[in-house]
């Protein structure tokens, strides 16, 4: 782990709106932080001058589960030489939570206050679009921009099977293709790594992002295994989410691989990620339409015609139910006022992967 105890806090994203929220605590024996490993009951900090700290009595006893320090976290802590006390966590401005396959399993925020995440998928058999759609869900969900990392290209002869298959998933999210092991692309990576700004990478076991955060940290500070020769696929190397800073200034979280990733609260994310499908329901009949059947469907059209592919209105059929089985134990006043709020969204994604075709990031 590289030495991040006294890094510049700019460097480490602390933006206005945390040095706001700082101040409004009235705290002067305090300093502020951020969460840069996993922990249980110690967390490895950056810009303190403690590498460890450890939650006050009060929080320790106090906080829910998913409320507990996450990697990008920021906090307010009684700073030593040896072992700070964390007093206080930042609202966060962004996180990703994830879910398991039971409804009565335990969320788990994946990190936290993250600008960018890099859903890093490779060249190979492992390329799933059902997938990608789950973590642009799911990214979409926890605030933040998502951006598709198509690593490994070096293994295929021609990209461009490849790439059709996550234009039609990735709308107006942007696409870029890398080779972590020729350095192919890493310029068009690198753009999107600002000084101050958070990036996460997260993706499947193997896909290559330890790889990815050696070349863009220029030193192998992650192990990397071989790569199978029955699945081209690597083997899973990261144990837990970490906090790196890169030469350029960005903030870099590499997490470990997900087998599993369980969409929660509102369906905000997923109608995002499926904004060509809400766009195609916008031109219904009527505005109560099911797409099961009913006269002037116009979803039920697209797949007609060919214009919405089959396995792309199942994906969604699917994240739906999963996310209305968890939202039907939620509270439905709050529900309903973030799916008001995910309609605006939707509407900017769609308009800009349809009209302008620009990127959102």
């Amino acid at each position: 782990m590289q030495t991040l105890d006294l890094v510049n806090l700019d460097y480490l994203g602390f933006s206005s709106s945390f040095a706001a929220q700082f101040a409004e605590l009235q705290r002067p024996d305090l300093v502020p932080a951020r969460i840069a490993a996993d922990g249980q009951s110690v967390w490895q900090l950056a810009g303190s001058r403690a590498a460890l700290g450890e939650l006050s009595g009060k929080l320790r006893h106090g906080l829910a589960h998913e409320q507990r320090p996450a990697v990008g976290d920021w906090v307010a802590v009684a700073d030593s030489d040896d072992r700070a006390i964390i007093h206080h966590i930042l609202p966060r401005r962004t996180a990703l939570v994830r879910r398991a396959a039971s409804l009565d399993a335990v969320s788990q925020v994946i990190a936290a206050n993250v600008d960018l995440f890099g859903i890093v998928t490779s060249a190979n058999q492992d390329l799933n679009p059902r997938r990608i759609e789950r973590y642009l869900a799911a990214v979409w969900e926890s605030g933040a921009s998502p951006m598709i990392v198509l690593n490994k290209v070096d293994l295929v002869d021609d990209v461009a099977p490849l790439r059709a298959l996550l234009d039609e998933v990735a709308l107006a999210v942007p696409v870029v293709e890398v080779s972590a092991v020729t350095g192919d692309g890493l310029a068009d990576l690198r753009a999107a790594l600002a000084p101050g700004r958070t990036v996460a990478f997260i993706g499947s076991s193997g896909v290559g992002k330890s790889s990815l955060v050696n070349r863009l940290l220029g030193s192998e500070v992650q192990h990397v295994s071989d790569i199978r020769h029955d699945d081209a696929r690597g083997r899973h190397t990261t144990t837990r989410r970490e906090l790196r800073i890169l030469p350029a200034g960005a903030v870099l979280i590499d997490t470990p691989g997900m087998r599993e990733l369980g969409l929660t609260e509102d369906a905000g994310g997923v109608e995002t990620a499926f904004a060509d499908i809400s766009e195609f329901a916008e031109a219904c009949r009527f505005n109560d339409c099911r797409h099961e059947g009913e006269p002037g469907c116009a979803v039920q059209e697209a797949l007609y015609d060919g214009t919405l592919s089959t396995e792309r209105w199942e994906s969604y059929r699917k994240l739906q139910r999963e996310v209305a089985a968890y939202e039907a134990r939620q509270d439905p006043v709050l529900a309903a006022e973030r799916r008001r709020q995910w309609k605006m969204i939707t509407k900017s994604v769609r308009h800009s992967s349809k009209v302008t075709g620009k990127p959102l990031c």
